[in-house]
């Protein structure tokens, strides 16, 4: 199996001072013939990073959920599941929402859960799932031990509440790269994700946008945010642990490129 050839994304250090107004922080990182996934951070502060990781491979086909190993005590019901009323969510996006809090109300239990079980799975760089096509990765299980290590060693922040304005953002930009077959946070109308939050209501305090691109399963997507193989500044994974969020809007799509697409847009509040 050829690795494809990667592209990475990202803002010159003059056009970062001219978005810094809006965005604050931007990472982009584009994978082709391989996942796809785009992170992009909003603050009122201003700037804090805008920086971009490589890497290669083929897609994994979607799967199933990876299995688990240990389990959380403060992974009950009416502990992680606020999407009572969310009638505007399908199942697996209620299941990204439950599948993110578990992760930000116990990091390490979820890192021995459901990461410490993958380092099987990876050959060198080649990541293969069980009856899966191989997936050539940047960083290897080193990317994996790193994320385990992180999460063993972060506490539990709040959980995530869906709001219907946040998913209809989200949604807006799913429904247009599905037609298009776009990437990354902006729209094929020039929109912004500032712009398409404010289509809806006003987002304060912080906002922040994940996109991922060739997973269906709402673990797998969780995870590959989470170890966010060739990105250094690991800024997926920062969004889904981000104490300043409180709020989160999912859609998930079809993509024509990539499959399957989710998009994950945060906020610290909304209104």
């Amino acid at each position: 199996m050829t690795a494809q050839n990667s592209v990475a994304g990202f803002l010159a250090p003059r056009a970062v001072g001219r978005a810094a107004i809006v965005a604050g922080r931007l990472l982009v990182v584009v994978l082709l013939g391989a996942l796809l996934s785009a992170c992009l951070s909003l603050g009122e502060d201003g700037p804090s990073r805008a920086d971009a990781g490589v890497g290669s491979g083929q897609a994994a086909q979607p799967g199933a959920q990876p299995a688990a190993g240990k389990t959380s005590p403060r992974w009950t019901a009416e502990a992680i599941d606020t999407t009572a009323g969310a009638d505007y969510l399908g199942e697996t996006e209620k299941e990204l929402v439950l599948e993110i809090n578990r992760l930000r109300t116990d990091p390490a239990a979820y890192a021995a859960s459901y990461l410490e079980p993958l380092r099987r799975y990876y050959r060198g760089n080649l990541l293969q799932y069980p009856g899966e096509i191989a997936i050539q990765t940047t960083e290897g299980a080193r990317a994996l031990d790193e994320c385990i290590r992180v999460l063993k060693a972060t506490p539990g922040v709040s959980t995530l509440a869906p709001r219907k304005g946040l998913c209809l953002a989200a949604r807006d930009q799913a429904r247009d790269q599905a037609r298009s077959g776009r990437t990354g946070h902006t729209g094929s109308d020039g929109s912004t994700v500032p712009d398409r939050l404010n289509r809806y209501g006003k987002w304060s305090l912080a906002a922040g946008e994940n996109i991922d691109y060739g997973n269906a399963a709402a673990r797998r997507i969780v995870i590959s945010f989470l170890v966010d193989d060739g990105v250094p500044s690991r800024g997926h994974r920062g969004n889904l642990l981000d104490p300043s969020f409180h709020l989160v809007g999912v859609a998930v799509g079809p993509h024509p490129t990539y499959g399957r697409m989710c998009v994950l847009d945060f906020a610290g509040a909304y209104r």
